[in-house]
C-alpha cells in the first residue's frame, strides 16, 4: 500500500503535465488535511481526548469479547460484549467496596501526610543557604519562591485544571459517563462507526484506510492489554516492598505507583515521589531503602517486565515518548499527558504500515557509529543462523 506522498518518482521521460500537476494536486491536498486536523485539535481538544479514551475502552471491550468468543463461540458478538462490561463493572465493584473504605481512608491520611511533609521540607530548605537557592528558583506551584518562570504558570495551570476536575464531581461523573456509554456503543457495532469513518475516504484509498484502522487497533489492543499488567505488577510489588519496609499507607502509595506507571517513564518518578516523601518523615535509613526499592522496581520493570508484556505492541522510542508527552500534555493538558503514550503508539502503527521498511537500515547505524563492521557481520550470521533454524524445523517431517 501506497501513499501518493510515498509512490516511486516517475522518470523524467514519463512524466507530463498531468502528473505534475496530479502530484501537487496530492501535496496540497495532505496540507489542507494537515492543517484541519491541526486546527480541530486546537479548537477541540477536549472533546478529542474523550473521544480517544472511549475508543480506547471500546477497543478493550472489544478484545476482551472476541477472547470470550474464543472460548465460547455459540455467543453472539453484542451479548458477548455486554457479558464483558458486566463483568468489568462487577469487579469494580467489588473492589470498591471490599476495598473502597480502607483505600479512601490512606488517600485522606496520604494527602495530610505529603501536605504536612512538603512544609516541613519547605522550613528545612529555607534554613540552608543552598536550600533557599532551590527554593528561590523553583516555582512556587512546586514548593517555591518563584512566581515569574514559565513553569510556575505551566504549574499553576496544571494545578487548576486538576482542582477544577477533583472539585467538579458532577463534571468528572459526566465525562466518565459519557467515555463509558461511547466506548460499550463502540465495542457493540463497531463495523458500523468504522464504515462510516470510510466512507469520508476516497474510494481508492479506502482499503489503505481499513488496514491502517486495523493495525492501530491491534496495537493499542496489545499496548493497553500490556500495559495493565504492567501496572498491576509495578502496584502489586510497590505496595508489598512498602510494607515491608515499614512505610505507613503502604496499599495507598502501591496503588498511586500503578496508576502512575500508565505514563511511561514520567509516571515511574510521579509514584515514587508520594512514597519518599513520607519515608523522608520517617528517617534517611528509611528514605533510602524506599529509593532502592523504586530503583529496582523501575529497573526490572524497564528492562525485563515491559519487553517481555510490550513485545507485541509497536516499539516506542523513549525519547519519542517523553516528547510526544511534553507535546500533548501542553495542548490537551492533563489528558493528553496521560493519553500520550496510547496516541503516540497508534500514530506509530499506522506510520510503520503506510511506509516501506528501508533497505538500508543498517547503514545508517553504521555511518553513525553505533555498529562496527566486525559487529554488523555478527548479527548477519546469528540472523542467518536463526532463519535456518526455522526453515529446518518448518521442513522436518513430524516425529512418529
Amino acid at each position: 500500500m501506497s501513499f501518493f506522498f510515498n509512490r516511486p518518482p516517475i522518470p523524467a521521460a514519463q512524466q507530463t503535465p498531468a502528473n505534475a500537476l496530479d502530484r501537487i494536486y496530492g501535496i496540497i491536498r495532505l496540507t489542507l488535511w494537515l492543517s484541519l486536523i491541526m486546527l480541530a485539535i486546537w479548537l477541540m481538544g477536549e472533546v478529542l481526548a474523550v473521544l480517544f479514551a472511549a475508543t480506547l475502552m471500546a477497543i478493550v471491550l472489544h478484545g476482551l469479547a472476541r477472547i470470550l468468543r474464543r472460548h465460547m463461540k455459540f455467543i453472539p458478538y453484542p451479548v458477548a460484549v455486554s457479558l464483558v462490561a458486566l463483568a468489568v463493572i462487577g469487579i469494580m465493584t467489588a473492589l470498591v467496596w471490599s476495598n473502597g473504605p480502607a483505600i479512601g481512608e490512606q488517600f485522606i491520611a496520604l494527602k495530610n501526610a505529603l501536605v504536612a511533609q512538603s512544609g516541613d521540607m519547605h522550613q528545612h530548605l529555607s534554613q540552608t543557604t543552598i536550600g533557599q537557592m532551590v527554593l528561590d528558583h523553583l516555582p512556587v506551584s512546586l514548593g517555591g519562591n518563584d512566581a515569574t518562570t514559565p513553569l510556575s504558570s505551566f504549574g499553576f495551570g496544571l494545578a487548576g485544571s486538576v482542582t477544577g476536575l477533583l472539585g467538579s464531581a458532577f463534571g468528572l461523573v459526566g465525562t466518565l459517563f459519557v467515555v463509558l456509554i461511547s466506548a460499550f456503543y463502540f465495542a457493540v457495532s463497531p463495523s458500523l462507526y468504522i464504515n462510516g469513518f470510510l466512507r469520508l475516504v476516497p474510494p481508492d484509498q479506502r482499503e489503505t484506510a481499513r488496514n491502517l484502522l486495523y493495525s492501530a487497533g491491534n496495537t493499542l489492543w496489545a499496548w493497553t492489554a500490556g500495559q495493565a499488567l504492567d501496572m498491576l505488577a509495578v502496584g502489586l510489588f510497590s505496595g508489598l516492598g512498602l510494607y515491608l519496609i515499614g512505610i505507613p499507607l503502604a496499599l495507598a502509595l502501591g496503588v498511586v505507583a500503578g496508576l502512575c506507571n500508565f505514563i511511561p517513564y514520567i509516571g515511574a518518578i510521579l509514584g515514587a515521589v508520594p512514597a519518599l516523601l513520607i519515608s523522608l518523615s520517617l528517617g534517611t535509613r528509611e528514605a533510602f531503602f524506599v529509593a532502592i526499592l523504586y530503583s529496582i522496581i523501575q529497573f526490572c520493570e524497564g528492562n525485563i517486565l515491559a519487553p517481555l508484556i510490550q513485545r507485541r505492541a509497536v516499539h516506542m522510542p523513549p525519547a519519542l515518548a517523553i516528547l510526544s508527552q511534553s507535546v500533548f500534555g501542553s495542548i490537551l493538558g492533563v489528558p493528553g499527558l496521560v493519553l500520550a503514550s496510547p496516541i503516540t503508539a497508534a500514530l506509530l502503527a499506522v506510520f510503520d504500515k503506510a511506509t516501506p521498511p528501508l533497505a538500508d537500515a543498517t547503514k545508517t547505524q553504521l555511518e553513525t557509529s553505533e555498529l562496527t563492521q566486525l559487529e554488523m557481520a555478527r548479527n548477519r550470521q546469528e540472523q542467518s543462523d536463526s532463519t535456518k533454524k526455522e526453515t529446518d524445523g518448518s521442513t522436518s517431517p513430524p516425529k512418529k
